[in-house]
């Protein structure tokens, strides 16, 4: 099958972050299968999702895992000028679809290359690495990286993910947390305002509490210049709270994310908040006995990535992607997982992170192209590695 044939079968499978992937996880491992490769899922507690990974080539230490996720994000209320899972030529150069850059257009270039990899017989094994629920906080990356580490003896040396990123090189990336904060205020008539504690007015105190140690962290040069933005950022993305303009509001939600630069903590600036929250439920338990501040986390911490351009991982992409302009990008991805795991790794795939998660999403044909070109290099730099 053709890289667009084989893009067409997974954009076929409408698999949102959180929902079951086994029907796009299973095809791809029959596909897999049929090279006679063994194929070895990682499922959940519920046996209701499930990665996959496997080796070709030689269990010898210093091969490269090509890694992937296998969900997309919604298309509820966005303008799709044709069906979002049906991969669709318009004749402009371009393939649409929702996952068509991010990322079943990598996953497709693996899976065509498959039999070339068998061919070359390379003397460093390449892994296939496929996720879920990258999309909702790259939740399971860890238990596979786990998987691969305790299922071959040998070592896998690199990690290459294959995010969209025009087949530019990205050696760091921010990492990101997202919070839930949960303000618990005293019903009552707006006229008491000044008797009552509002949880949407200490709510949004917060708010502005979490912008203004944003804007402390930057004067105070708290900066990575390899970054757009070079700071980290804390963002509020939706705020629910209240039952009408005349009643104060015993209840207040908010969300916000936190994506930092390498060298600074999640750690530190949670703890900053939560001494400040828990200095305001002091000084207001006095109004309300029972007004509380909540914070907890939505999903684990993304890891940040941060590969050194001296790492053999830097002259290896450079290598087989032709461009030593390497990047930072501000949006999280499963290589700082990786980077974690022991791997040397790197993001670097075809398609640009404009069109993700956007309506009309597409791929150019040419970037296709372009990296089947860039993985046949790494099959070559594999088939006469001796590192």
């Amino acid at each position: 099958m053709t890289t667009e044939q084989i893009l067409e079968k997974l954009i076929a499978f409408p698999v949102l972050g959180g929902d079951s992937n086994l029907t796009i996880i299973n095809w791809i491992k029959e596909y897999i299968e049929s090279f006679q490769i063994k194929v070895t899922l990682v499922p959940n507690e519920e046996g209701t999702k499930a990665s996959l990974h496997c080796r070709i080539g030689p269990a010898v230490d210093g091969g490269i895992i090509l890694s992937g996720h296998t969900d997309v994000v919604p298309v509820t209320g966005q303008a799709w000028d044709t069906d979002p899972f049906q991969l669709t030529d318009k004749g402009d150069g371009k393939l649409y679809g929702r996952g068509s850059c991010d990322m079943k257009g990598f996953i497709a270039i693996c899976l065509h290359l498959l039999p070339t990899m068998i061919e070359a017989k390379p003397a460093k094994p390449i892994y296939f690495a496929f996720s879920y629920d990258e999309e909702i906080g790259c939740l399971s990356a860890p238990d596979l990286v786990k998987h691969i580490k305790k299922t071959y003896p040998e070592k896998p040396k690199y990690a290459l993910i294959g995010e969209p990123s025009m087949l530019q090189p990205i050696l760091a990336q921010k990492g990101i947390i997202v919070f839930v904060t949960q303000v618990n205020g005293s019903a009552g008539h707006s006229s008491r305002i000044k008797q009552q504690v509002s949880a949407v007015h200490e709510a949004s105190r917060l708010v502005l509490w979490l912008e203004t140690k944003m804007n402390t962290l930057i004067e105070t040069n708290k900066k990575d210049a390899r970054f757009e933005p070079p700071h980290t950022t804390i963002h509020v993305g939706q705020f629910n709270g209240g039952i009408a303009p005349n009643v104060i509001a015993d209840k207040a939600t908010f969300s916000w994310d936190l994506r930092t630069i390498p060298t600074d903590s999640v750690d530190a600036i949670l703890k900053d908040f939560k001494q400040h929250c828990e200095q305001r439920e002091v000084e207001l338990t006095s109004v309300f006995s029972d007004f509380r501040i909540k914070t907890v986390a939505k999903h684990p911490e993304v890891v940040h990535l941060d590969t050194h351009h001296d790492k053999d991982i830097a002259s290896l992409i450079q290598t087989i992607s032709g461009s030593s302009n390497f990047k930072a990008v501000s949006f999280a991805s499963e290589a700082g997982q990786f980077a974690q795991g022991g791997f040397e790794s790197v993001i670097c795939g075809p398609g640009s992170i404009a069109q993700a998660h956007t309506a009309n999403e597409f791929i150019a044909k040419e970037q296709l192209q372009k990296g089947e070109a860039m993985l046949k290099k790494l099959i070559q730099e594999m088939s006469t590695s001796q590192s």
